[in-house]
């Protein structure tokens, strides 16, 4: 029999939509896979060579650190440093095989069976499946969509004082983006409250308009706070394959991290994290090539949906790359729909265009899109919806 933990956590739907719209590609069907957030871009040359090098000088045939090269570290901190002005020592660092490594270990450190973790919805979907986990419970607050953001009213308003609070800024899938002054205010009530605040800013160089990305690290010192920061390399320099993110904290926590991370993977891959060197200590360009791209594929898809009968966007994203619409609940009981997973595997089968739904996120009635596809792909993706909401 199964251990009980493997029947209490749900798959992530996000892949399992992945999965099944690369299956129907396999087949040879046209499937637009709008599912999976991913950049369409090639991982840059550069960043590419640095891992080559590493390998054809044999730096990559041994064990790294734990916490990973210190020559990695020591660009984390560098780019920490030139973007947002702030110091971060060695020992504030453990590099992780992909930020969501990062994240499933700091569940394991802070969160005991029975703590209370808060996070707003939407929500990325691993959150509440890692609380889940290390024995925790979720409470979720829900959002107004005018801008998918918690306030410190709905924080002080909680019926259980959490263990840890649990934001993403850019958020996934709203494209929320929250503003210095938000941040400081929530930053003031997790101390205020003794409460751990654990801030996932992967999406922080997508960010779009006039819109802002303030990192927590500008507000709050990382030695002897509560404060946890997760980034990586895998959307903003398109390295989702190479598996290289990390959490910035004070030393005991991350010290922590390692006595874990040394029983799971003992270091990430040591030739992606010659890569991530590069990536961070390289040439930026590619990074605001991708960050105009995406800009204008979410000005051009915002706009086009407009005209799409049965569905709204409430928010406009600010940040990311996704697009989380909703669906008009008159559409739905008219097609007998019961939930947006139905509408989602509608979509999929019948006009080949793979969305994962919202329920996943934490917010039913809505769909999640991910506009870093081609030009060519988004226009498909238009039509289909066109044809699917309007019939």
């Amino acid at each position: 029999m199964l251990a009980n933990r493997v029947n209490e956590i749900a798959a992530s739907p996000r892949l399992a939509m992945g999965k099944t719209a690369k299956e129907m590609l396999a087949a040879g069907e046209d499937v637009v896979n709008l599912s999976q957030g991913e950049p369409d871009f090639q991982t840059p040359d550069n960043i590419s060579e640095a891992a080559i090098q590493a390998i054809n000088n044999h730096q990559t045939d041994f064990y790294t650190a734990t916490s990973g090269l210190s020559e990695l570290k020591q660009a984390i901190a560098k780019r920490a440093k030139a973007d947002y002005g702030v110091t971060v020592d060695s020992d504030q660092i453990a590099v992780t095989t992909g930020a969501k490594l990062a994240l499933f270990t700091l569940m394991q450190v802070l969160v005991n069976p029975g703590d209370s973790v808060v996070t707003p919805a939407p929500f990325w979907v691993s959150y509440s499946e890692q609380v889940k986990l290390a024995g925790g419970t979720m409470q979720v607050v829900q959002t107004e969509d005018s801008d998918f953001k918690i306030t410190i009213e709905q924080l002080n308003q909680l019926e259980q004082t959490p263990k840890l609070l649990i934001l993403n800024t850019p958020n996934n899938p709203s494209g929320a983006v929250y503003t210095v002054d938000e941040l400081q205010a929530i930053v003031n009530w997790t101390k205020e409250h003794d409460v751990y605040l654990l801030v996932d800013e992967i999406y922080g160089k997508l960010v779009y308009g006039q819109t802002q990305f303030h990192s927590v690290l500008e507000l709050t010192e990382l030695k002897n706070s509560q404060v946890i920061v997760i980034n990586g390399v895998s959307k903003a320099y398109a390295m989702t394959g190479w598996r290289i993110g990390w959490a910035l904290a004070d030393s005991q926590i991350i010290q922590a991290m390692n006595k874990i991370l040394g029983h799971l993977t003992s270091n990430p891959t040591a030739a992606a994290q010659y890569a991530a060197i590069e990536a961070l200590n390289g040439p930026q360009d590619s990074v605001s090539k991708m960050q105009a791209t995406f800009e204008n594929r979410l000005n051009y898809m915002y706009t086009a949906m407009q005209n799409i009968p049965n569905i709204s966007i409430p928010f406009k994203p600010e940040g990311s790359f996704y697009i989380f619409f909703k669906i008009d609940p008159d559409f739905m009981k008219k097609h007998g729909y019961q939930n947006t997973n139905e509408v989602s595997m509608a979509l999929l089968k019948e006009q080949l265009v793979a969305v994962p739904s919202g329920e996943g996120f934490g917010m039913p009635g809505y769909l999640r899109l991910s506009y870093a596809k081609s030009e060519k792909d988004l226009t498909k993706a238009i039509q289909r919806f066109k044809s699917f909401f309007t019939n």
